[in-house]
């Protein structure tokens, strides 16, 4: 397998995780017209997605240590194809979010052996690198997506943002049946023992090191989260954007968070992992508690909603590098366990504050800020109650 081909590989399988949250975004308010239900129900669609990611992180990976990495991302991706035509014949909420739930399986298998693939077959250098190069083409997803599933919204309706993912997927799976070689030249035969694996669980959840960093980052996740499942209505219901400008409007907030990524980088050489982290706690405290009390003032404008998702984006792009690096850091010998840990915990804090906004949405603008604004503290005060922790880091 080539290097150019590798790349691609690895960015399409990658591609699937923001493409699967981000593209219909625009049709969960006539999704939930349709299936006449209220925002609530029709949000567990994405919490359960996010579910669902979060828990096959702690498996995907070991699966693919014992049985090899081509036949795990081949059947993960059979699994996204087939859920995906699931998702777009649903004939019912109940039958979609079960179908979700399957398609984020799918989903996250692909993503956890693609970076598993890039370990195997490239030295740490090396493979940053090409992780790099995958990261500038997967940004075209979470920018393009919602602007694509506005238009696919408007003119054929929701089903169709699950037919373009099946397609996506599809295109996925024969490159990985044409072109991927196993790159799991010595399997671990015990890597699926269930001991083993709750051992290793076990020690990094005692850690206390471990949670100084796994909790801003879950509570980072969060604040961005809370925007994602609350735009589609307060933008579309409350504002009255049209539903083909979603995708733009969203777009902005995803330049916030590239733009903090960038911003993190210059942080961490000139005040360390820790200070990063700090101050993007604090961009993300001054978006939060900046959007309540503009609208406690009586601001209602689409402007402000995004302008709010920009600040707090840019201030996860800062956060979630610097808690996933500083979560890993103390286990070096158990650094798949961490990481896995660490993605369920990030998922499970989308998935609460998915199902926050969800359940707290009034046709008014004041349940996404108060949501925003008080995971903003928590977040804020996670980074000092962790400062005794994890100096080492």
């Amino acid at each position: 397998m080539t290097a150019s081909t590798l790349l691609w590989l690895v960015t399409g399988a990658l591609m699937l995780q923001p493409l699967s949250t981000d593209l219909y975004l625009a049709s969960l308010p006539s999704m939930a017209t349709d299936f006449g239900v209220n925002p609530a129900a029709v949000q567990h669609t994405l919490s359960l997605f996010v579910i669902g990611f979060g828990s096959a992180q702690l498996v995907s990976g070991p699966l693919s240590d014992r049985y090899g990495r081509r036949p795990v991302l081949i059947g993960g991706l059979t699994l996204y194809l087939l859920a995906s035509i699931a998702c777009a014949l649903a004939p019912g909420l109940n039958w979609l979010i079960a179908a979700r739930f399957a398609q984020a399986i799918g989903c996250c298998t692909g993503v956890v052996v693609a970076r598993a693939i890039i370990r195997d077959a490239y030295s740490p250098a090396e493979g940053a690198r090409v992780l790099a190069r995958a990261s500038s083409l997967l940004a075209l997803a979470p920018i393009m997506g919602p602007v694509l599933g506005g238009y696919l919204q408007v003119a054929f309706g929701w089903r169709a943002a699950f037919v373009a993912l099946a397609l996506a997927g599809l295109a996925v799976w024969i490159a990985a049946l044409r072109r991927m070689k196993e790159s799991n030249s010595r399997p671990d035969q015990g890597a699926m023992r269930l001991g083993s694996l709750a051992r290793s669980y076990l020690e990094v959840a005692r850690a206390p090191e471990f949670w100084s960093y796994a909790l801003p980052g879950a509570l980072s996740y969060a604040s961005i989260f809370a925007f994602i499942s609350g735009t589609p209505f307060v933008l579309i219901k409350v504002l009255g954007v049209p539903i083909s400008h979603y995708g733009y409007y969203f777009a902005i907030g995803v330049f916030g968070y590239l733009g903090g990524t960038l911003l993190c980088r210059r942080l961490l050489g000139r005040i360390g992992l820790q200070g990063a982290l700090k101050l993007g706690t604090v961009v993300g405290l001054v978006g939060g508690l900046g959007f309540l009390a503009l609208v406690l003032a009586d601001v209602h404008h689409a402007a402000l909603v995004v302008g709010a998702q920009f600040v707090v984006m840019t201030a996860h792009g800062i956060n979630f590098p610097c808690a996933q690096s500083g979560s890993l850091a103390q286990f070096p010998e158990k650094a798949g366990a961490a990481a896995g840990l660490f993605g369920f915990i990030s998922m499970l804090g989308a998935f609460f504050a998915g199902m926050w906004v969800g359940g707290s949405h009034d046709g008014t603008l004041l349940p996404l800020a108060s949501i925003s604004a008080t995971v903003g503290v928590m977040l804020f005060a996670s980074a000092r109650v962790r400062a005794g922790h994890g100096k080492a880091a």
